[in-house]
């Protein structure tokens, strides 16, 4: 891998004088954090699967990410939206060289216990070599890490809905509010405001051709995966209502039950009331008499 940093950032570093400073070294210690994380959490949740424990680390990264990221769009700057193609600062190669580490680290994990398909294998690769040209080049770092904030953010929730379903509750109110916050967030960040970050980047003088190639990678791999969660969320919605109706007729049912029950008592009542009644008029009348 050092050998591979080496020569890219030996052709790089010819065509862009930034491409001399990159991060190799941050890329090599963020790769060789999150091993150790995961093998943390593997000594430490011996009950677990190797799935958990990925999933945890993901969970760890997309935390962190997102708010270093956050950090880097909306306070350390430049904007995105106006500034995309421009060179990167250091903090932006910073936070795009922890993510790099990480997805080398899921990459290598997915492949190895075959998990993911191969639209999220697309993706990883995808985000890895935008993430890694960004670096080399020295240049588009600012709308990189917007877009690691947009397709992060999300990804929190993702994984708390997995936990869910690992440990029984996703069969609840949680559960659902989980999958709705989700759903919201991804169909207006990462595909309604991606869109206008896709379309700054296409229209920006600064940006590379090939950074604009890896922006219509990235966002047709957006609309693929908001596809999928609008099928996931109709189907979802259609199994909801179908529940509702049935418990509704069930209740129905049961109040039908209950009014012959209550009619009885009510006659029983009505009977009982009358002797008491008649009996009464009778003892008076002995008594006048």
């Amino acid at each position: 891998m050092t050998v591979l940093f080496q020569n890219m950032d030996t052709y790089f570093g010819q065509q862009y004088p930034a491409a001399t400073a990159m991060p190799m070294l941050e890329v090599i210690c963020s790769l060789i954090g999150w091993l150790c994380l995961y093998f943390l959490f593997v000594c430490t949740f011996t009950q677990r699967g190797p799935e958990w424990n990925c999933r945890l680390v993901t969970l760890s990264h997309g935390v962190l990410i997102v708010l270093l990221t956050a950090y880097v769009v909306f306070v350390d700057g430049p904007w995105p939206f106006t500034h995309a193609g421009t060179e990167n600062t250091e903090l932006q190669s910073f936070a795009l060289a922890v993510c790099l580490g990480y997805f080398f680290f899921d990459m290598g994990w997915c492949v190895f216990y075959h998990t993911e398909g191969p639209v999220m294998l697309a993706h990883h690769a995808a985000s890895i070599a935008g993430i890694l040209l960004a670096l080399l080049m020295g240049v588009s770092g600012c709308e990189t890490c917007g877009v690691i904030f947009g397709s992060e953010l999300t990804n929190p929730l993702l994984q708390t809905r997995w936990f869910l379903r690992q440990v029984g509750l996703y069969d609840s109110l949680l559960g659902d509010a989980v999958d709705l916050l989700f759903i919201l967030l991804f169909a207006t960040v990462r595909v309604g405001v991606g869109t206008v970050m896709f379309y700054c980047e296409l229209t920006s003088p600064r940006t590379s051709m090939i950074m604009k190639l890896g922006g219509v990678v990235m966002y047709g791999l957006a609309w693929v995966f908001m596809v999928d969660i609008a099928r996931f969320g109709y189907k979802k919605s259609k199994a909801k209502y179908k529940r509702w109706i049935e418990n509704h007729k069930l209740k129905d049912m049961d109040r039908q039950k209950e009014l012959p029950a209550n009619h009885g008592h009510m006659r029983q009542g009505i009977v009982v009331w009358r002797y008491i009644h008649g009996w009464m008029h009778s003892y008076t009348a002995t008594d006048l008499h």
